[in-house]
């Protein structure tokens, strides 16, 4: 990649109303990200647990997206020029989306320990963004040794607390991430932009943060996702900061040229 590429995570966001997302995916792409990213689940998959009577599964239920959801998001994320990217969370799901789109995958911090999953998904998919969210420096490791092409992996460094205080990004396990596997990204949780850009200048390929045209819809992400405005000034640093990183040598420049010819001794007395 010759600069980060921006992810906009809309997850649930959309609560499974289909022209709500396009709307979604219409404000991403115009504001600069490159994915448009989904999640793919089955309510009838999910274990017992605090979300059958906390309000969650009433969420999940809403939010699940069918079989032609998921068709209908690839093309509209085709119509308004991005890619369409999803998590999964099972080994089942891997078949299913390859054949939608198998550009690109991503592994949930949820998954990061599920090798099997990440085998199947080195498979069938060109890239696969692992999150390393919640997950111990051992298991990490663990990745690295697999039997897998590691070209396609990239891994994007995670804090899985939601919301995410700023003490507690952690940036430095995102350089050791890097000394370990060049291919690094970051996906952000904390409120704002100043994580993203500062991952994209500790050289991040991959960022990606939640986003949502209305932080008064419901569900837990919407409250503390980006808003278009927001990821356009992401997409603008990216943009700068890609410039600013074309390596012109070590000589002078041509843009130098008159400085270096003309300015050179012009207040000396000797």
């Amino acid at each position: 990649m010759d600069r980060c590429e921006l992810v906009a995570e809309i997850g649930w966001n959309h609560m499974g109303d289909m022209s709500l997302a396009e709307k979604m995916i219409s404000e991403a792409s115009k504001s600069g990200a490159e994915y448009c990213k989904f999640q793919t689940w089955k309510v009838k998959n999910l274990k017992a647990g605090p979300w059958n009577t906390d309000g969650r599964l009433e969420i999940y239920n809403k939010a699940e997206l069918s079989d032609q959801d998921h068709s209908k998001l690839v093309d509209l994320c085709k119509k308004n020029n991005v890619n369409f990217l999803t998590s999964v969370f099972n080994i089942k799901d891997i078949e299913f989306v390859s054949k939608l789109s198998n550009e690109a995958i991503k592994i949930p911090s949820h998954e990061v320990y599920n090798l099997d999953l990440i085998k199947e998904a080195c498979r069938k998919f060109k890239k696969i963004f692992i999150s390393v969210g919640a997950c111990k420096w051992k298991e990490f490791n663990n990745i690295l040794n697999l039997d897998i092409d590691l070209n396609k992996v990239y891994f994007m460094h995670c804090v899985s607390s939601y919301p995410l205080n700023e003490e507690n990004v952690n940036f430095p396990k995102l350089l050791e991430i890097k000394k370990k596997h060049g291919q690094i990204g970051y996906s952000g949780h904390l409120k704002g932009v100043e994580d993203a850009i500062a991952a994209i200048s500790f050289g991040a390929m991959i960022v990606e943060k939640h986003f949502t045209i209305d932080n008064d819809l419901p569900g837990r992400d919407n409250k503390f996702a980006l808003l278009p405005e927001d990821m356009k000034i992401i997409s603008n640093y990216r943009d700068i900061f890609s410039k600013m990183n074309i390596d012109r040598g070590l000589d002078v420049q041509e843009c130098e040229m008159d400085i270096y010819k003309n300015y050179r001794g012009r207040w000396s007395k000797n």
